[in-house]
């Protein structure tokens, strides 16, 4: 048994011939740039990107395979250099039961598997070729599909604001919109973390998961989590998710939820924390009216009393591009001496860190790992930010 770096939730910006599959992802993000990036510069064990439904992407991987640069697993997942690609797909539901669009991941093991649901997705969607497309029936509906096809089942980021199981603004169980039996965990997003999560009882059943949600390269891995495994599979780590023969999430890797960009109230005008906001009224400050509840406040109206079990360790983590020393030269500086972020983040002595980017930044960079950097806490669309030493 080993343990893998997984980050599961990467979207693609474009397909091959440069048509658009996330509106708001980089154009650079193509399925072979991603595999690269993660592989080589990353050190991400596992990666799962949410938008492998698309035709073209299928295609791309197919010749991708014929080619021998990407290889298909026994038991699941495709191999390119040293990371296993697992196939999703995020699906956003809005049916009678929800009042209010929700997101989730849909992993499969195959290739052809994922082939089989984009065919049946297509037929409930205006447009297969765009990420993060409405769903026209309902989520339970879904959820029974994915399983047929032997997947795994994740309602995402479930905290965000606007898009997500609980933070669409509407109060409801999560037993109203989906079958708890038909899923497989829970993603919690950058704004929380496992304690906040763990204020609702009804959540205590699932394992949590957390990624990256990237949009661009550069935000792949800045979420992820550590799975002891036997090898990086698709069946792997389903057994993971299930703690089946030893196989375990071992570690949350996260933001410190104040550095996501939903974490606080605040006025999305000029920014300011409102603690103690009451919906509609105006900002103190500024007078504008645009108010964006945050996470943490959302499950303050949310919690409830319990007991939640035990998890595994949550650990609060500063990507290389939010420590303010490390720009784009110090960064590579940092991958020619030590191979991947990873190995930056977790495996560079404060020693050799200081004679490759000298002393300020090693100490950063050994204050993030250690959970001693001063942050100024996000919201209203704003990321937090590390305020230095």
């Amino acid at each position: 048994m080993k343990n893998f770096f997984a980050d599961l939730h990467i979207h693609i910006g474009r397909t091959e011939s440069g048509k658009p599959v996330k509106i708001t992802g980089a154009k650079t993000l193509t399925i072979d740039r991603i595999l690269e990036e993660a592989s080589n510069r990353k050190g991400i064990d596992i990666i799962g990107v949410i938008d492998s439904h698309v035709p073209e992407v299928i295609h791309q991987l197919e010749k991708m395979i014929d080619n021998q640069l990407v290889k298909e697993l026994a038991d699941g997942g495709l191999k390119y250099g040293s990371t296993t690609l697992l196939l999703g797909s995020e699906i956003e539901v809005n049916d009678e039961t929800t009042k209010g669009p929700i997101h989730i991941l849909a992993f499969m093991p195959t290739l052809e598997q994922m082939r089989a649901f984009s065919a049946w997705l297509s037929r409930y969607m205006t447009n297969i070729s765009l990420s993060t497309q409405r769903f026209s029936g309902t989520a339970k509906v879904l959820q029974k599909k994915v399983k047929s096809l032997g997947g795994l089942f994740i309602p995402a980021h479930i905290f965000t604001p606007f898009k997500s199981l609980y933070g669409c603004g509407v109060s409801y169980s999560l037993t109203e919109v989906f079958d708890p039996d038909l899923i497989d965990a829970v993603e919690l997003g950058l704004s929380s973390d496992t304690s906040m999560a763990d204020q609702i009882p009804e959540l205590y059943r699932y394992p949590f998961l957390t990624n990256s949600d990237a949009h661009s390269l550069k935000k792949i891995a800045r979420e992820y989590q550590k799975l002891l495994l036997k090898e990086p599979t698709f069946k792997e780590f389903s057994y993971a998710l299930k703690g089946i023969n030893g196989r375990k999430i071992a570690a949350n890797y996260g933001l410190d939820p104040r550095l996501g960009k939903y974490h606080r109230t605040c006025c999305a005008n000029c920014y300011t924390v409102l603690n103690n906001h009451k919906q509609g009224e105006r900002c103190p400050d500024c007078g504008d009216k645009r108010v964006i509840k945050g996470v943490y406040d959302r499950l303050m109206e949310l919690k409830q009393a319990g007991h939640p079990p035990e998890r595994p360790p949550y650990i609060h983590q500063v990507p290389l591009e939010f420590i303010p020393s490390v720009g784009p030269k110090t960064l590579e500086k940092l991958l020619r001496r030590f191979g991947t972020e990873m190995a930056v983040i977790h495996q560079a002595s404060e020693e050799e860190l200081k004679r490759t980017a000298g002393e300020k930044t090693a100490d950063l960079i050994i204050k993030a790992r250690e959970g001693r950097l001063s942050l100024e806490t996000g919201g209203a669309g704003r990321y937090g930010k590390v305020k230095g030493r």
